[in-house]
């Protein structure tokens, strides 16, 4: 089985809009991320999959009915963060602050523990020292914040590719990566899958399956609302990767969810580590 997660975060809060669109400014722009996330949540209910669901405090705050429907509907409820400042701008303090709070507006709307944390923008790396260390002292189980490729804006070429204990009492699970062509290829989702034709992202997902490997796949709400408004100013490189393929992402991830299976990032950890450990068991 393979992790489903969606980062519940808004069309307006993506990294690509940061200078057209200002953290202060948030509030002046429409929520679309109740209705987007519903789509998503109806899918998985019609496809019989649970999910889970990386929420940022500051939707949280906003969309409490939201968070309660996703933990209702059986998925996890896990952290993505306050407001998706990314870990490597905060010092660890901050960092700590950050986590604790969103951790507890979600515990309260959910009414269950959570133990989950993925960092925006895959932004724990070799400048964030402090960052597992402190989500484990933070009631945190597991993490999904790496992205083990080469990539302008994210990612770590030397990564590992399947899941880590990086501190004791928390695992690291980073996003579904292969290796083909001599090169790493990313399948976890996002821009990339809406990129691919769909044919190659199953190859690709088969291929980790043969390897015997688990992946973690990965996609927004607004990836499911190509109606979402125009952001004037945006480059086009920026405009055309975050608007590429919108209209055929529900398709696309309708015949993933057909030809895989999929849970909770929550139990696909729990299964990774127990076969680890009789593994261990066996060679001992």
């Amino acid at each position: 089985m393979h992790g489903l997660s969606v980062d519940v975060e808004d069309w307006f809060q993506v990294w690509a809009y940061r200078h057209q669109i200002p953290r202060g400014n948030w509030d002046d722009y429409p929520l679309r991320v109740e209705d987007s996330t519903q789509r998503l949540l109806d899918l998985f209910a019609e496809k019989r999959v649970t999910a889970t669901f990386f929420t940022l405090g500051w939707i949280a705050e906003r969309c409490p009915g939201l968070v309660k429907s996703i933990a209702a509907a059986g998925h996890e409820v896990a952290s993505h963060g306050y407001d998706h400042t990314k870990v490597f701008d905060q010092d660890e303090a901050t960092f700590r602050q950050d986590v604790l709070k969103t951790k507890a507006i979600l515990e309260d709307l959910s009414g269950m523990p959570v133990t989950g944390y993925r960092a925006a923008g895959f932004s724990i790396d070799h400048r964030t020292p402090f960052a597992h260390g402190v989500l484990a002292e933070t009631g945190h189980h597991y993490s999904s914040s790496t992205h083990p490729i080469a990539h302008d804006h994210y990612g770590d070429p030397e990564g590992l590719l399947d899941p880590y204990e990086a501190v004791p009492g928390l695992t690291e699970v980073p996003v579904g990566v292969v290796q083909a062509f001599g090169r790493r290829i990313s399948c976890a989702g996002g821009g990339w899958f809406r990129a691919m034709p769909y044919g190659l992202s199953r190859t690709l997902w088969r291929r980790l399956e043969k390897e015997g490997r688990r992946g973690i796949f990965y996609l927004h709400p607004w990836e499911v609302d190509p109606a979402q408004p125009a952001v004037p100013g945006a480059s086009f490189k920026s405009a055309f990767r975050h608007r590429l393929n919108l209209q055929h992402m529900e398709g696309k991830l309708s015949r993933l969810l057909d030809d895989f299976r999929w849970g909770r990032i929550d139990e696909v950890v729990s299964d990774a580590l127990e076969g680890e450990s009789m593994r261990s068991g066996e060679a001992a």
